[in-house]
């Protein structure tokens, strides 16, 4: 390695690590002013007088609003990137198509939150409620599941597909039991990212969710929903108490820790089933 090799592996080093110091002085400055407000009464507990209470109905509601996103989201992504992969033509009409996939996945989500609360909550009727935030959130991170998806289904070896065919299989039991298998960990990764944005979402689900302080579990999809995000965007903006603060940062370490619980629970599944896809051996 020369001289120049060396410094630009040094710069490189250097940048990992200033990336990584940023990360862990968010997190730890978080943790450091949210972890004196957690207790069992903080998370099972309802809010009452603004910041009084607990935050339970917040994250049982954040947990629905993801669940209807990507009861929405992933179906749709990853059946529109199969076609797109698999079946799509190569031509401008495709490329057409992935270019404005690839622009509604840079739409302000404030704008996505207006196209909610116009089209889900007042011309379908649906109201302020959990199914306009989930179908909304679903929209906004329908283009990362799609183009997620769809990478990971190309990186799936040509040979593959050829050698299904050879044997007999049709097209469809090629993609069904070759193809999806061994594009599965991409895919998973593309969801878990949708995932993460729809999780710590704020605007979008202000507009069509509720006002995040319910103090109520919501009975069915169109009841309106708490969620942590928006807790926390409304503490932090009309509290101006000591208990506003602490509680705002403690809803904000309960919302990094439920990210990463689903991320880590995620990943050991897929990690799971790569070992048994490959028989234990390392791919």
């Amino acid at each position: 390695m020369n001289n120049k090799e060396k410094l630009v592996t040094a710069g490189l080093c250097t940048t990992a690590l200033i990336s990584l110091v940023i990360l862990f002085i968010v997190v730890g400055y978080i943790f450091v002013n949210g972890i004196g407000a957690i207790s069992l009464e903080f998370l099972l507990e309802s809010p009452y007088r603004f910041e009084q209470g607990g935050i339970f109905p917040q994250i049982i509601g954040s947990l629905c609003l993801v669940c209807v996103c990507l009861f929405f989201a992933v179906p749709l992504g990853v059946a529109s990137a199969i076609y797109l992969a698999e079946y799509a033509p190569d031509n401008r009409l495709t490329s057409s198509v992935r270019f404005f996939v690839e622009c509604l996945a840079g739409i302000p989500s404030i704008v996505i939150g207006l196209f909610g609360l116009i089209f889900l909550v007042y011309y379908l009727g649906f109201g302020i409620s959990m199914l306009s935030g989930g179908l909304a959130l679903g929209v906004m991170i329908l283009p990362w599941t799609v183009r997620a998806s769809e990478e990971a289904i190309k990186t799936v070896p040509q040979a593959y597909r050829e050698a299904s065919l050879a044997l007999g299989a049709t097209k469809l039991q090629t993609i069904r039991s070759v193809v999806l298998k061994s594009a599965y960990p991409g895919i998973i990764t593309g969801v878990l990212l949708g995932m993460g944005k729809a999780l710590g979402e704020t605007a979008v689900v202000l507009l069509t969710a509720g006002s995040g302080l319910e103090s109520f579990l919501p009975r069915s999809v169109f009841d309106p929903v708490g969620s942590l995000p928006v807790y926390v965007y409304m503490l932090a903006t009309q509290g101006h108490t000591s208990a506003a603060f602490a509680a705002t940062f403690g809803a904000s370490l309960v919302l990094i820790a439920l990210f990463l619980s689903i991320s880590v629970f995620a990943l050991v599944l897929r990690n799971r089933y790569i070992k048994r896809l490959t028989g234990g051996r390392r791919s």
